[in-house]
Parts: structure tokens; sequence; C-alpha cells
């Protein structure tokens, strides 16, 4: 641990010196304004974490690349924003892992069913090699992929009835990301899994079109979801990256001094952002009690991961060899 604590010190230090060199170096750089769109409120995660982006890549750039924050989907929804990055509409986001995917397919690895036995487990190899070998891959794409921030671990809500159970959520309308791995795993849970954007879904649980969602408890809470939905079950069935993205159009006008501040800055405001999660989560869940939402935090736990079986028999080898890399890796 003192090894750790000293590296660690030792990293801060060099950091900061590098950024202190930085700021110097950008006294001969044209301004640059860098649009960063997602499409949550300002209570959310992903927008602290891109506060916190804009403050470090202003400061280290004095004032050079200025960040611009479009909040609440005001760009479009999340596979727009990506598309508008790959021709250079919008330069960069924080955007949900899930629809990352339908643009690198192995991305999805991240988010099968009961694969992390916690966030720390999840962060030592999104912060790793495995991690950061996804990242590259999304430069075949024309995005770059910066640091990994986090949606966090997902658990189901709903407007019908308590869930404890697989055989709770039968019949269930139940929105999941536009991605067929939340889409496969629904479904083997005996829901009606119906993927839609996060706006569509904000309006349909208003309606009633839809009996439930699963996200992570900032969302859910940030949302005001208590609203629409009166139960909770803290199934924490997928942990979710989120990914700080870059179009390869706006990553390539940029000075290389510039390209490495941005990194550094992704990967610490994603790691502040993590950090503001888990000091947040058991305020949150006490808001959402008191509001009157029921939550079962015991659920059965062994039951749902059998019922997910199957989506590991369909997706193993989809993603090459990057689950067995991952499972060797959390062992």
């Amino acid at each position: 641990m003192k090894i750790f604590a000293r590296s660690t010190l030792a990293l801060g230090i060099s950091l900061a010196l590098v950024s202190a060199a930085n700021a110097a170096d950008f006294a001969d750089m044209d301004p640059v304004t860098l649009r960063l769109a997602h499409v949550v409120n300002e209570q959310d995660g992903f927008h602290i974490a891109a506060t916190k982006f804009e403050e470090l890549v202003e400061e280290r750039t004095d004032g050079k690349v200025d960040i611009e924050i479009y909040p609440n989907a005001t760009l479009g929804d999340e596979r727009t924003l990506l598309e508008g990055m790959q021709i250079g509409t919008v330069d960069m986001g924080v955007i949900t892992n899930g629809p990352v995917a339908n643009f690198v397919e192995e991305m999805a690895v991240f988010e099968l069913p009961f694969l992390f036995p916690s966030p720390e487990a999840a962060y030592e190899v999104l912060d790793g090699p495995i991690g950061q070998e996804l990242l590259d891959k999304l430069s075949e794409v024309n995005l770059k992929g910066m640091a990994y921030a986090e949606r966090g671990f997902r658990n189901l809500t709903n407007s019908e009835r308590a869930v404890n159970s697989p055989e709770d959520l039968d019949g269930l309308r139940i929105r999941v990301m536009e991605n067929p791995v939340y889409t496969d795993t629904f479904r083997e849970l005996g829901a009606n899994a119906i993927p839609m954007a996060w706006t569509e879904a904000l309006t349909a649980m208003q309606q009633g079109t839809i009996d439930g969602q699963e996200n992570p408890v900032n969302v859910i809470h940030s949302f005001n979801l208590d609203e629409t939905q009166n139960y909770m079950t803290l199934s924490r069935h997928t942990y979710a990256p989120a990914i700080f993205v870059m179009g390869m159009p706006a990553w390539n006008q940029l000075p290389e001094q510039a390209q490495e501040v941005l990194l550094e800055a992704a990967q610490e405001a994603a790691e502040h952002e993590r950090q503001v999660n888990a000091e947040m989560e058991s305020e949150q869940l006490q808001a959402l009690r008191d509001a009157g939402m029921e939550i079962n935090d015991d659920p059965d736990m062994e039951a749902f991961q059998a019922a997910v079986a199957p989506v590991y028999e369909k997706y193993g080898e989809q993603f090459g060899d990057y689950l067995p890399r991952i499972q060797e890796a959390l062992k």
C-alpha cells in the first residue's frame, strides 16, 4: 500500500511539472474552442466529469483551448453525437459505453452482465492495457478514445411491482440502451426489453408506455425517476463505463502538446467523477427512499446470474480474446 501511495504521489508531482511546463508552451498557439456534448442534466456525473475536464484543460493551456459544454442532449442523442464527431460537426463528448459499442463492437464486452464484481475491479481493467487497446480501436472509425469515466453499476426500476428475482420481471416493458447485449440480457431475465434513446425513455415513462428502465443510482436520482418509478432493485447487473471521446477531425487540428493536455485532463476528470459518484450514492439512495421509492437492496443475485448464462454463450466469442483476458485479469 505504501508503494502505491508513493508512486501515486510521484505521478501527481510529475503531472504537475508537466502541466506547469505546458502552460508556457501555449503562448504562440491560436485559440481553439471545443464543443463537448452529453445527453444528461447538470446534476449528473457526466456533467461533473465534463466541468472538471473544462477546468483542467483551460488552466493547463492558459485558456488557449476553450471547452464549451452542451448538456441535456441539446446537440442530439448519443448516436447522433458520435456521428457528428466523425464528420466534425461535434468536437467531443462524454458518451455512455453502450452507444459507443455500436461503432466498435468489442467495447460491449465491458457490459456483459455481472462481469465486474466491484468498481475497483472495473477500474483496474479499464485503466490498464485492455482498456487502452479498446480506446485505440476507436481510431478505426474516426474517433479518438481518451479515457473511461463511468455511468456506473446499473440497477432496475419499474412502476408496477417489487422485483426480487427474474420471475418478477415477466412481461414488464423495460427500456434498455440501444445495444444488443442489454437487449438480450433483459430478454433472458424475462422482461420485454425495449431499446430506445434516453430522451425518448423519459417521455415514455411519464406516459406509461414503458414500465421501467435500468440505470445507475446517480441517474435515477438526478432525473427524479421516483416520480414515475415506484420500485428499485439494486441488481447491479452491469457496470457501464462512459467514454471521453473526440472526433478525429477535431483531434487532428490540435498541436501535440494540446493533445497531451486533453488526454491527461480526461483521465483526471474521469477519476474525479468516479470518486464523486461513490461519495454521493448512499445519500442519493436515502433521498429516493425519502421520496417514497421502495428499494430492494438484497435481491436473489444467484437467480439473476444464472438466468443470463445464455448471454455469455451468445456473445463470448464475438469479442475475440477480450472476455477471457478480462476474466483472467479479474482473478
